[in-house]
Order: structure tokens, then sequence, then C-alpha cells
């Protein structure tokens, strides 16, 4: 049984001058990153949220980031197709390689190799080590939104065709797919912790859950939202799902059965006033962090695990 505590806005964090696309765990444990249309790309402490610092200025809007631990390394992937790779530890300045024609609109680490996904539909595997392109596999002939490790090998492909796309990374192939999952596009997957479900929402505003276990048969579905749902996210313990949408709103969801337990609003619960483009929860505290077209980021947090104060 899922026992769930609602959440409550507890800090806005303010400072990109663009909207707020990236969102992933930094070096620290209490670190997150953000990046967004200004290209910038900008490091925020949970114990300390305000304010934030800078890390990297990049030539273009970022829409992607991931940190990278082993190698103290941050990618971030831009609208113009390029894949940049920064070491803040060393000083350096982003460089980046200009491959995917039409936007990186995901990145996914594996092991140890990096993917990106991108506008011109194909899949990229990366050297970890050299950051530069291995091989590449076109899947579909519209663009890639997101990626989602299944298992050591597996990784699912969402896509602007409206089908998600099963990759075997060893034998460099597709090996399944789910025909017109979201129509007419997915723009985002979760696999649970359980090991047997994957999650999916696009823009038909629909939130859907399949089977990996049983042929990836469809197991749930809902109306989610009034407009695409841009992210999806599961919490540290694998309970609660969390969806966001470009109708303002975050939506609380049984990982398992699929009831809705809460919905964030923009006035009620002082949330968003634009499209909400990405959520990250936390393995520090346990905080929603969500990344906003209204240029912030908001922290929310169960009313009995956090401050009392609301910013």
């Amino acid at each position: 049984m899922v026992v769930f505590a609602p959440l409550q806005r507890i800090h806005q964090l303010t400072g990109h001058p663009g909207s707020v696309y990236g969102l992933c765990r930094g070096s620290g444990q209490s670190q997150i990153l953000s990046g967004g249309g200004d290209g910038w790309v900008v490091s925020w402490d949970l114990q300390d949220p305000e304010p934030g610092k800078l890390l990297a200025r990049i030539p273009d809007q970022v829409f992607t980031i991931m940190w990278l631990d082993k190698s103290k390394t941050l990618l971030a992937g831009t609208f113009g197709g390029g894949l940049y790779r920064i070491r803040p530890d060393n000083g350096e300045e982003a460089r980046g390689i200009h491959h995917h024609l039409k936007g990186v609109f995901a990145i996914a680490l594996l092991g140890d190799e990096v993917y990106s996904g991108g506008g011109d539909g194909r899949i990229t595997r990366w050297s970890p080590d050299e950051g530069r392109p291995m091989e590449s596999l076109r899947v579909t002939s519209r663009s890639i939104r997101c990626l989602e490790p299944l298992d050591d090998h597996i990784l699912a492909a969402g896509c602007s065709d409206g089908r998600i796309v099963l990759i075997d990374t060893v034998r460099w192939l597709p090996v399944h797919e789910i025909r017109d999952a979201h129509l007419p596009s997915v723009f985002s997957l979760r696999k649970s912790p359980a090991g047997h479900l994957l999650w999916s929402g696009g823009r038909d505003a629909r939130l859907r859950c399949w089977d990996l276990n049983n042929g990836l048969e469809k197991k749930f579905e809902a109306p989610a939202h009034w407009y695409t749902i841009n992210a999806l996210a599961i919490d540290p313990s694998g309970e609660i799902l969390a969806t966001a949408s470009r109708d303002k709103t975050i939506r609380l969801w049984n990982a398992v059965s699929g009831d809705l337990l809460q919905s964030l609003e923009p006035v009620r619960d002082q949330g968003h006033r634009h499209s909400v483009n990405n959520l990250l929860w936390s393995d520090f505290d346990g905080s929603l962090i969500s990344a906003s077209d209204d240029r912030s980021l908001i922290i929310w947090r169960a009313a009995n695990k956090g401050s009392d104060a609301v910013r």
C-alpha cells in the first residue's frame, strides 16, 4: 500500500533568463543542475537553494543535460544538434560536436556508454572517454524525443511517429516496437524501479503503462492532462509517478495502480504559470523539482519533510 503525503511548494528558484528545459542530479548529494533556452547551465544546492551558480554558458539553447559522476563531466544537448561536454572542476570551456541535424532531445547512460537521440531520427552511441560519436542507428524518419534504459543492453526510444521502439545496444538493432503508443508523438518514458512496468506520456495528453514482462501489453491508460505530457519522474521509493504538462500542472499518481493522488495547480498551489517542461525527484531529501517555460524551478516537498516557509 502506498503511503502518500501531499506535496507543497517550498521554494521557487529564479535566475534563468529563458525557459528551463533540462534537469539532472549534480556531483554532490544535494546538488541539482538545470539547463535552458538561454544557454545557461546552473547548479543549485537543495540545502541552500538560492542563489544558483552559473556553471557554463553554451552558444545554443540547452534542451537536455546529464551529469556523468565517474568522469565528473556534464553533457548538454542543444536545439542546434550539438552535444557539449563540460568539466566544471577543470575550468574548461564547453566543447561541443554538432552531430544530430535537428536537435538533441534526449541523453541516456547505459552501463558506461552514452547515447543521444535526435531530431534526425537517429540514436548515437558516444565514446565516454573521447566524447566522439562512434556509431548511429536510424530508428525513425521523425524525431526521437526520449530515451529510457530498460536493462543492461536494452534502450527504449519514444518517437515522433507515435512509436515506442526497443533497441538492443549489443546487436545494435530494433527488437520490438509499440505502434501508435501515443499519437502523434511519444514525449516521455520512465521505467519503474520494480522493473516490469514502462510508463509513457505523449502529445495526446494520455498516460499509459506497459508490461515489460508480458510483451509490452498495455496495462493502464488515463486522460492525464489537457495538453502534452512533457515529462515523467518516479520518486526514490518507486511508489509515486509524477507527470508534467504543457497545461501548467503537475500530477502525482500511484506508480502501481495508476490512481491519481494529487494535482499541483498554478493558482491554488502557487505552481508554474506556463508549461512545465521537466521533473526530477531528489534522492537527497525526497523533493520533487520542476522546470518551466516561466523561467523558474520549483521545489515541492511533503509538508512533514521540509521547511515551513513557502517562497
